[in-house]
């Protein structure tokens, strides 16, 4: 009997993959370790998680040391640092991959979050990309945003693996499996392999609770008769809304179009739930984690919540709990003037603002280090 919850939810069907990278993981055998001892089966990055490990470790100093005497701008220092962890990153997990057949062991990095409203230079940069690490366990994360559905579509009848991320809603979660089909289906038209092509997509989950939350609060605060009803949903957005697009890919995966897909060797775009630490205290720190178990799924967890879940996890399939409620939750907050269109919309839109900062910010940290001396 295993006693390690990382290693039991993996068993299950959920692969657990790490949103952390940094040079000091890989440097001191740490993040090999987690995945010998069958706790992680992927990566994922991001700008943020670059920025703080340039910016709070010491990690990066020899290194970007030797790019500035080379005069490197900060933006292809970046880049270097980032290839150079990615595909250290990609070793670590080839074993996982190979012995996955494809189905686990990637490493994810993102296009530039500049380009997240224009999908030509999208697709273009995701093939670059895939070029500059030069290892096949790799997703290029490319946004879900309507502007960039076609590039998803093409970067996937390129044979390119992609991480769709930015997902909010249930609606633009249909609009993506829509557009893997339909590059799988290209691919295909052209007398290619659809089993080298691997896709999942990034549904973000704890975002959704802290915008509706807030909302709840306000209205609590002015309409104290209700305050007990209202605060009864508080936390509840996140969880249905992830029930209900879980539920989307069950019916996706039994459709005849998946079907004739799959006949052809096509792999199945796997949800992976984002974002799902605790933003919230008085929440358990493994809240959505434990209520979004699914088999062929994936859930991406920070360093907190891969140790919080590592301590103290509880695995068990309950995705399918409590879908009544979950299909009655949207009608609910919109009797109260709650729209979870409007809401979704609304990250959407502040997750593209927040990475395009992100990634400026990350590259003024990057800036600062390249002209420090010593």
């Amino acid at each position: 009997m295993i006693d390690n919850p990382l290693v039991r939810l993996n068993q299950i069907g959920q692969s657990v993959w790490y949103d952390n990278i940094r040079r000091g993981l890989l440097e001191s055998g740490e993040l090999r370790r987690m995945v010998q001892a069958g706790e992680l089966r992927g990566v994922t990055s991001n700008p943020t998680i670059f920025e703080n490990a340039i910016a709070r470790t010491d990690e990066y100093h020899s290194a970007l040391l030797a790019l500035s005497e080379k005069r490197y701008t900060a933006e292809q220092a970046y880049e270097q640092l980032a290839l150079e962890d990615i595909r250290a990153a990609a070793d670590v997990f080839l074993p996982v991959y190979e012995q996955s057949r494809g189905a686990d062991g990637y490493i994810s990095l993102e296009v530039s979050p500049a380009l997240a409203l224009d999908s030509d230079a999208t697709w273009k940069e995701a093939g670059r990309l895939k070029i500059a690490v030069g290892r096949p366990n790799l997703m290029v994360k490319i946004p879900g945003t309507l502007d960039c559905l076609d590039a998803v579509r093409r970067a996937i009848a390129d044979g390119i693996c992609v991480n769709v991320t930015l997902l909010f809603s249930v609606r633009r979660y249909r609009n993506v499996m829509e557009a893997y089909a339909a590059g799988l289906e290209d691919r295909a038209s052209r007398g290619l392999a659809l089993d080298c092509v691997s896709s999942v997509a990034s549904f973000f989950v704890s975002r959704l609770d802290t915008l509706v939350d807030r909302k709840l609060d306000q209205m609590a605060g002015v309409d104290r008769a209700r305050g007990a009803e209202l605060q009864a949903l508080r936390g509840k957005a996140a969880i249905a809304n992830t029930r209900l697009a879980f539920q989307e890919f069950s019916a996706f995966r039994r459709s005849q179009r998946w079907l004739d897909l799959s006949a052809k060797g096509a792999r199945l775009q796997r949800p992976l739930w984002a974002s799902t630490s605790t933003k919230d205290p008085t929440y358990p720190d493994t809240y959505y984690v434990e209520a979004l178990i699914a088999p062929e799924t994936v859930n991406t967890m920070p360093p907190a919540t891969v140790a919080a879940y590592r301590d103290h996890g509880n695995p068990a399939i309950r995705i399918g709990e409590d879908l009544e409620e979950a299909r009655a939750l949207p009608g609910r907050l919109a009797q109260l003037g709650i729209s979870l269109e409007q809401v979704t919309d609304q990250l959407e839109k502040e997750g593209i603002d927040a990475f395009q900062r992100s990634f400026q910010s990350m590259l003024s940290v990057v800036e600062n280090r390249l002209s420090a001396k010593g």
